[in-house]
């Protein structure tokens, strides 16, 4: 079964995870500026991007650009990943492919331990990529133990593009944001993944 099979409550039952659940969990995390080349960039893509209405269109013209400038924000001293094969534990069903993921190592051409961010983009529905996207991060917590990095925290996103929702996973605890995020504000957006890349969220 691959990580897109999972729901959120096969996933919380498949590997005993304790569900905290409320509203501005990453409220707090300090805004950053949007370079104005990605101001500029998502002018011009969002509006393609939503007339196109795909999860592709969005994940390619939204996500992928907003991740770059995070990347660009810590000058590459981290590494992203867009459409790999994520097989970790074949037993427990955790394979497949992940949209995007984000590794605190710099190396970029191929995957390093430790696993940090874990973006999952949706169509149109955020709650309909939870299970996968925290199939995944478990899966993150794994291989980054297996490699000897063994991080405390792991934490996810699904979006659309325009909407964000966040998650982090710490032990067997999973703390989902209630709180949707909106593309407008993308230094909030960016402000919370640079957060869980210093691992403050």
């Amino acid at each position: 079964m691959p990580y897109s099979n999972f729901t959120l409550e096969a996933v919380r039952k498949a590997f005993q995870l304790e569900t905290v659940q409320a509203a501005g969990i990453f409220s707090e995390a300090e805004r950053v500026e949007p370079s104005v080349e990605l101001t500029k960039a998502l002018a011009k893509k969002v509006p393609l991007a939503v007339a196109i209405g795909t999860e592709k269109a969005k994940s390619e013209m939204i996500v992928a650009d907003v991740l770059i400038e995070l990347r660009e924000h810590f000058e590459c001293r981290i590494s992203l990943f867009s459409g790999i094969d994520f097989n970790v534990d074949a037993e427990n069903n955790l394979t497949g492919i992940c949209d995007f993921l984000v590794s605190l190592s710099p190396e970029q051409y191929y995957l390093e331990a430790p696993v940090i961010i874990l973006v999952e983009a949706k169509k149109d529905n955020l709650t309909t990529g939870l299970g996968q996207c925290v199939a995944e991060m478990v899966a993150a917590q794994r291989f980054n133990a297996e490699k000897g990095n063994n991080i405390p925290r792991v934490y996810g996103a699904t979006t659309t593009g325009l909407n964000w929702l966040f998650l982090k996973l710490e032990g067997k605890q999973l703390h989902i944001d209630m709180a949707a995020y909106v593309l407008e504000r993308c230094d909030k957006i960016l402000g919370i993944l640079a957060s869980m890349v210093a691992q403050k969220a």
